[in-house]
C-alpha cells in the first residue's frame, strides 16, 4: 500500500516523509505518541507555545539546514542566554567575563585568566581520571563547584567522581561580555511553535497517532515496501544484546496568573539540593506580553524500560552493546535507521534534519 512506512513523527521521521512525498513516494508516518513532533512538541496554552519536553532552541551553522527550515515557518530573532541560580545568586551562563566578574568582581579578561589558571595548578590534576578530575583541570574549583558538580551530578544521577571524564573534554571559557550561549551563525525559534513546523512538513501525507509499531510490528511491516525507523534500536532487535541505557527527564508544568516568572526563558540551579534542574518560562521563547505564564520544572530521573528515553550513556559498557546492534542494522534491506533513538546519540535538531536530508539523497536522489 505504501512505499515507506515511517515509525516516529519527529525530526528525522518528518523531514524525510515530507521529501520522500515530493519526489512522489506514497508514505505513512505512525507515532505510539497522541501528537506529532516528538520531543520537539510545542502546545498553545493560554496563547503561550509551552515547549512539552523541554526547551529547544534551533541554532546552526549550516545555512543549508537554516534556509530548508524557512521554507515551513520564519525564525524569531531568540537568542539563548540561560541564568545560573546558586545560592539564590545570579551567574551568567555561559562562562564569560559577566561570569567571572560575578564570581570574582574581575573585570578585565587577563584577570580572570590569571585565576582560572592559579586554580586549575592548584588542584594538582594531571591526568583526568573522572568528571571531577577533568572539570576542575580545565576550569579550577570556583566555576567547577558553583556552576558544574551540582548541576552535573542531577543531570546523571551519579557524583561526579564516578562519572567518566568524557562527558566533558572540554569547557568552553569565554574572555568577552558576552552571554550568547551558541556561537553558530543563525538561531531562533520557530514564530508560533515547532507544531507549526510538523504540520507543515506533514500537511499531505498520511499520520496514524496512537499506533505503537511494537503492539503490531508483523501488520505495519507489510504495509510498506521499506521502513524509516526512528525509535530505539535495542527495541527493534527485542534487546537480543541487551538494553542500551539513558537518563530520563520528568517534567512539572505550571501555570500562573502572573505575567511574569523569573524574566527569563531558562534559568539553571546548580546547588545538588535543589531538585530539579532548570526551570523554563515559555513565553520568553517568543517575547510574549501574555497576562499569565507557564513554567515548567525539569527533573532528571533514572531510566528504566518503558520510560521516555532522553539522553543516551555513551559509556563504554553502552557503547559495546550499541555496535552490537549497528552490525545488524547494516544489514537491513528493507529498513533505514536514523535520528537519536536509531543513532544512540545525542543530535541537535540541525544534526537530524541533515542527516535526515542525507538519508532521502541517498535513498531516492535529488
Amino acid at each position: 500500500m505504501y512505499d515507506y512506512l515511517i515509525v516516529g513523527a519527529g525530526l528525522f521521521g518528518s523531514v524525510f516523509a515530507y521529501e520522500a512525498h515530493r519526489r512522489g513516494k506514497k508514505c505513512l508516518v505512525i507515532d505510539k505518541r497522541w501528537h506529532i513532533g516528538g520531543n520537539c512538541y510545542t502546545e498553545l496554552r493560554e496563547g503561550i507555545n509551552a515547549h512539552m519536553y523541554g526547551p529547544h532552541i534551533f541554532h546552526t551553522s549550516n545555512k543549508t539546514v537554516w534556509n530548508y527550515v524557512h521554507q515551513f515557518v520564519t525564525m524569531n530573532r531568540f537568542t539563548n542566554s540561560p541564568i545560573a541560580v546558586y545560592k539564590d545568586k545570579i551567574y551568567n551562563l555561559p562562562f564569560n567575563m559577566n561570569t567571572f566578574y560575578q564570581l570574582w568582581g574581575v573585570t578585565r579578561p587577563g584577570d580572570a585568566q590569571a585565576i582560572i589558571e592559579a586554580q586549575r595548578n592548584a588542584c594538582g590534576v594531571v591526568t583526568p581520571k573522572n568528571l571531577e578530575e577533568q572539570a576542575l583541570f580545565l576550569v579550577g574549583k570556583d566555576i567547577y563547584e558553583i556552576l558544574i558538580k551540582g548541576y552535573t551530578e542531577k543531570q546523571w544521577g551519579r557524583k561526579a567522581s564516578e562519572l567518566p571524564s568524557f562527558i566533558i573534554k572540554r569547557l568552553p571559557l569565554r574572555f568577552t561580555f558576552d552571554n550568547n550561549y551558541y556561537d553558530d551563525l543563525f538561531q531562533g525559534i520557530p514564530i508560533g511553535g515547532y507544531t507549526k513546523l510538523f504540520e507543515q512538513l506533514l500537511s499531505n501525507i498520511e499520520v496514524r497517532l496512537n499506533a505503537d509499531f511494537f503492539e503490531d510490528r508483523r501488520s505495519f511491516s507489510c504495509l510498506a515496501n521499506k521502513i524509516v525507523y526512528t525509535g530505539m534500536i535495542d527495541q527493534f532487535y527485542d534487546y537480543q544484546y541487551g538494553y542500551l541505557e539513558y537518563r530520563n527527564l520528568r517534567f512539572e508544568h505550571e501555570l500562573l496568573d502572573i505575567p511574569n516568572y523569573q524574566g527569563n526563558a531558562q534559568n539553571n540551579y546548580t546547588e545538588r539540593e535543589v531538585p530539579y534542574t532548570r526551570i523554563i518560562e515559555h513565553k520568553h521563547f517568543e517575547f510574549g506580553e501574555q497576562s499569565k505564564t507557564i513554567i515548567t520544572r525539569e527533573f532528571p530521573e533514572e531510566w528504566k524500560p518503558g520510560k521516555e528515553p532522553y539522553y543516551p550513556i555513551n559509556d563504554e559498557k553502552n557503547m559495546a552493546v550499541y555496535r552490537l546492534y549497528a552490525e545488524q542494522a547494516q544489514k537491513e534491506e528493507r529498513v533505514i535507521f536514523g535520528g537519536r533513538l536509531a543513532d544512540y546519540k545525542y543530535y541537535d535538531m540541525d544534526e537530524v534534519i541533515a542527516q535526515a536530508l542525507k538519508a532521502v539523497q541517498s535513498e531516492l536522489g535529488e
